[in-house]
């Protein structure tokens, strides 16, 4: 299957923000994932241990009694939606391959390690800042909390500082 070329990124961010809308519309939340990891490792210490789940501080908000726990249930499907969807999005786009993308100058094994260290350092900020890019950024943004444009701020001011330290690796 032929790659078919990126959406226009004006038109994304137009879709982007319509499916922000429509969230907020039809369930009255927005958009974010680390909720769902969240959920899923709850889930799986409740499974173990349930009583210290429910008394933890931090577990314990994803109990309540009154729905039986499955108060969150809404993020997990979210997170394997995104999942899901992205899978599929490459598939019909002909990006689906078996490949390590990396410049020249750094090898396969050191872009996984930059990569997966990359990924820790946004799960740890998603927790700090209660919110991953798209929950904290996108929906937080839409509904202008002001902590939310600090993140954003802060989030690129991070990257092009990042990117200062990494640039060498990709040219």
């Amino acid at each position: 299957m032929q790659q078919k070329p990126y959406l226009n990124p004006y038109l994304a961010g137009i879709l982007l923000g319509l499916v922000i809308l429509l969230s907020f519309f039809l369930s009255g939340r927005g958009l974010g994932a680390s909720g769902g990891v969240s959920t899923i490792i709850a889930s799986g210490v409740h499974a173990v241990a349930p009583t210290f789940a429910e008394a933890h501080p931090y577990f314990g908000k994803y109990f309540d009694k009154a729905t039986d726990g499955h108060a969150n249930a809404w993020k997990v499907f979210l997170f394997f939606g995104v999942l899901v969807g992205g899978f599929l999005s490459g598939i019909f786009s002909g990006r689906v391959r078996k490949d390590l993308e990396r410049g020249p100058n750094i090898s396969a094994r050191s872009r996984l390690l930059l990569a997966f260290v990359g990924g820790i350092v946004m799960g740890f900020g998603a927790r700090l800042a209660r919110g991953c890019a798209s929950g904290q950024g996108l929906s937080g943004a839409a509904v202008f909390a002001s902590g939310s444009w600090l993140f954003l701020l802060a989030l690129f001011a991070g990257a092009f500082a990042a990117a200062y330290f990494v640039r060498r690796q990709w040219i």
